[in-house]
């Protein structure tokens, strides 16, 4: 249904996901078992790292627009490839650094935005409009898939062949993508502006623009920026408490994030049957309320089974929830945004994420080092519970009439 060009660029993602499954939590893993890093440090690499590289983004919106996605892509995958290897070459020399660690983030960061950017646009000239709920929601299960398969293998690697063993595997999966990518063949044409002249300041903000004056995006758009960004604020004030404070051996750490991946592979598999069943805006509105409320069951985590416990089924709720939106939302957000606006559109995105989960998890670093971690994820999980306040019933009012009318959306 989909073809053997998307075959590819599916193959491609999923061996890059996989890699990142291993690698997963691996620079605060490496902070806190390597470097000793305390709180503040470790969520200052989940801060700095991504503010970093959202800076650095910033002006490849532009240039990713107007220029073949394809070589972007290879380009991309191999900058992050580069940027990995050099923390197990700086570890063999002994010359590994809380700076370096930064660093490579910032570039990771950086790369992804602009990768994100380009492959989001290739594939709307890839994939049939109707198709492109389906394709996201593969690309949704084999997210998750991977992190369930991915941590208990990195864990038990870090245990094995040491704390880098799994970065390793991350920059080789990049290097695999870009293959894979490489691989799927075909011209593609090369983008062109309406006017001849080269990139101006207006158009480092035409994504913005897009969605700010866009009603319903600007509330998908808020929305998620506060939610994703006190998730992840949570992640390294998690690692702290459990790897730290709790005394969780390694693989466990791997196997509370793994074993709640199941419910990914089962919310993204039904995103297309809801979706026809009850529509994009209530779905979009309902799973986006029940995403937010799962958080604060993370402050009740103590240790032994009973915390294990606890952490893999607050997880399992919010990644089922989250699986089963975010095909649903990528697929909305491409649907209302013109194609020479797409790239500038979906770099706005992840570099207003970045920024909010930079400014989230410093804040959450700085309350957990005046605080404790447990103090800083209880404020974060309440918090979070305001977010379905910008998904009102008056949103998505032209996208109901269409429905009623008998439109596809």
């Amino acid at each position: 249904m989909l073809g053997r060009r998307f075959g590819w660029l599916w193959a491609a993602y999923a061996v890059s996901a996989y890699g990142s499954g291993l690698g997963f939590g691996a620079l605060p893993l490496i902070a806190v078992l390597v470097l000793h890093a305390s709180p503040a440090q470790v969520s200052a690499l989940s801060a700095v790292g991504p503010a970093v590289g959202a800076l650095i983004a910033l002006p490849l919106g532009p240039w990713v627009e107007f220029h073949r996605k394809r070589p972007v892509m290879i380009a991309m995958d191999l900058a992050r490839f580069a940027a990995m290897l050099t923390i197990p070459v700086a570890y063999a020399l002994g010359r590994l650094g809380f700076g370096q660690l930064m660093a490579v983030s910032a570039v990771v960061a950086a790369a992804k935005i602009a990768f994100g950017a380009a492959s989001g646009a290739y594939l709307k000239t890839l994939v049939r409009p109707e198709h492109l709920l389906v394709a996201n929601a593969r690309f949704e299960s084999t997210t998750w898939s991977s992190i369930a398969v991915g941590p208990p293998l990195g864990g038990a690697a870090v245990g094995l062949f040491g704390p880098v063993a799994t970065v390793v595997a991350d920059a080789l999966s990049y290097l695999l993508s870009a293959l894979g990518i490489a691989a799927i063949g075909g011209r593609e044409a090369h983008p062109r502006r309406a006017a001849a002249r080269r990139t101006k300041a207006g158009e480092l903000l035409d994504g913005w623009r897009h969605l700010l004056t866009h009603r319903d995006l600007r509330a998908l758009y808020l929305n998620q920026l506060l939610v994703a960004g006190l998730i992840m604020a949570t992640e390294p004030l998690l690692a702290v408490l459990l790897l730290g404070e709790l005394g969780f051996p390694p693989w466990q750490y791997g196997l509370a994030f793994a074993a709640p991946c199941v419910g990914g592979l089962i919310g993204s598999r039904l995103a297309p049957r809801v979706v026809a069943r009850f529509g994009q805006p209530r779905i979009l509105r309902a799973v986006g309320t029940l995403r937010a409320v799962w958080l604060i069951g993370l402050a009740f985590v103590q240790p032994g089974i009973a915390g294990l416990v606890t952490v893999i089924a607050v997880e399992l709720a919010i990644i089922a929830s989250m699986s089963l939106y975010n095909p649903v939302l990528a697929t909305y957000r491409l649907e209302h945004t013109p194609q020479d606006r797409t790239a500038r559109t979906l770099s706005a995105w992840s570099i207003g994420s970045s920024a909010a989960i930079a400014v989230l998890s410093a804040l959450g670093g700085l309350l957990a080092e005046a605080t404790s971690p447990r103090t800083a994820i209880t404020v974060a999980g309440l918090l979070i519970l305001t977010s379905p306040l910008l998904l009102s019933r008056r949103q998505f009012p032209g996208v109901v009439q269409a429905q009623q009318e008998g439109a596809t959306v």
